[in-house]
């Protein structure tokens, strides 16, 4: 892992941190890391696990300079994206979300694919900005929201690229509790911490599998599909 993602274990809970001192963009490389750090906590039997942003960015999304050096390097991106949404949205144990500010595109994707996201009560913003942006949203997003997002904004947050304050993201589906910013890690490690104890983990796997294996197995077998015909829309 580089110093952009870190982990680290507290009492049983696995710490994913993002801080590349910027926006917290994924570049393959940060991608890879974060699915390094993923593995290291399955390994290590962790109770819960939770991925931390840096103050005032959680994630801008995908890294805008991958995304522009070519058609190929844009799907590979959006590729290793859907698979580490798919993975954290299928891990076998709880992943709280500290969001602790912007959460843009995939910064938003990652919010959904997580099981408790805990946000600041600040001036940020949260959500799916890619149509506004010329880029279609890829099935795994689509079905991410039509997953975890209400079905009143649905439309409005996937077609209509609409984004929100972290108060809106309540009812919208991105966030379950709003604190204040500078508690925002606190609570999701208490968060962490409850489930991890309260849950049996072998019943949570197997719930998890029995509740989201059909739909990440649809989303994983038709990605190459997906991917070959994304690109800029006009």
């Amino acid at each position: 892992m580089t110093e952009h993602v870190t982990l680290d274990q507290r009492d049983g809970v696995a710490v994913l941190r993002l801080d590349d001192g910027k926006a917290n963009a994924l570049s393959p490389e940060v991608i890879d890391d974060i699915e390094s750090a993923l593995d290291t906590a399955e390994a290590d039997e962790a109770t819960s696990v939770v991925i931390v942003g840096r103050p005032g960015r959680f994630s801008a999304g995908f890294d805008l300079n991958t995304l522009n050096a070519g058609p190929q390097q844009a799907r590979d991106l959006v590729g290793a994206g859907a698979r580490m949404a798919m993975r954290i949205y299928g891990f076998p144990c709880p992943v709280v979300a500290a969001c602790t500010g912007h959460a843009i595109a995939a910064g938003a994707i990652i919010l959904m694919a997580s099981d408790i996201r805990v946000g600041p009560d600040i001036d940020v913003k949260l959500g799916l900005n890619e149509v506004a942006i010329g880029m279609p949203l890829p099935v795994f997003a689509v079905e991410l929201a039509r997953a975890r997002l209400s079905r009143r904004h649905y439309t409005r947050a996937t077609a209509l690229a609409t984004l929100y304050s972290p108060a809106e993201a309540i009812d919208v589906g991105y966030l379950d509790e709003l604190v204040d910013a500078e508690d925002v890690e606190s609570t999701a490690m208490a968060r962490a911490n409850e489930l991890g104890t309260a849950l049996s983990r072998s019943g949570f796997a197997a719930t998890r599998r029995n509740d989201r294996q059909a739909t990440i197995d649809m989303i994983l077998g038709s990605l190459e599909e997906d991917l070959a015909t994304f690109g800029v829309a006009s």
